[in-house]
């Protein structure tokens, strides 16, 4: 094989450590492509493990795939993802992730006032009813209708 060469998904499966099903989804999703051989079998461009390793990163930080797609759509078609990229993407991202670990830290840091009550939809539960907004919802719980 020369270093040229696209890899098939075997290939592809043992150098990332992601499954089959994983790319065929990620495929599915447009994340990333692959082209056909002659015997309608997927070939991978070398470039492909880098964008994995990148989406794989970017998953493990909560990233949605619906924004790793936004972002993979801004890359060079066909081209391995450079560190400058990763340096864009990575900022690009940097507000929200800074957002969900300030949510995350109030979170552990008020969650054992209300652990006990069960209802989350107290007047004084910070964490679910700020400011009472969900009595305009009626009585009762509101359990499982998203945050106000």
């Amino acid at each position: 094989m020369r270093a040229r060469d696209p890899l098939t998904i075997g290939q592809v499966v043992e150098r990332s450590g992601v499954a089959a099903s994983a790319l065929h989804f990620y495929e599915s999703k447009g994340l990333i492509s692959s082209t056909r051989s002659a015997g309608n079998q997927r070939r991978y461009p070398r470039g492909i493990l880098r964008r994995l390793a990148v989406l794989r990163i970017a998953q493990r930080m909560g990233v949605p795939l619906a924004v790793i797609a936004e972002a993979f759509a801004r890359l060079p078609a066909g081209k391995a993802p450079t560190v400058a990229d990763w340096r864009r993407l990575s900022a690009s991202w940097r507000e929200d992730l800074d957002a969900r670990i300030r949510a995350l830290t109030m979170l552990r840091d008020q969650l054992d006032g209300c652990i006990g009550c069960g209802c989350l939809s107290l007047k004084a539960c910070p964490l679910r009813n700020p400011q009472d907004v969900m009595a305009g919802r009626g009585p009762g719980a509101h359990v499982g209708e998203g945050t106000p």
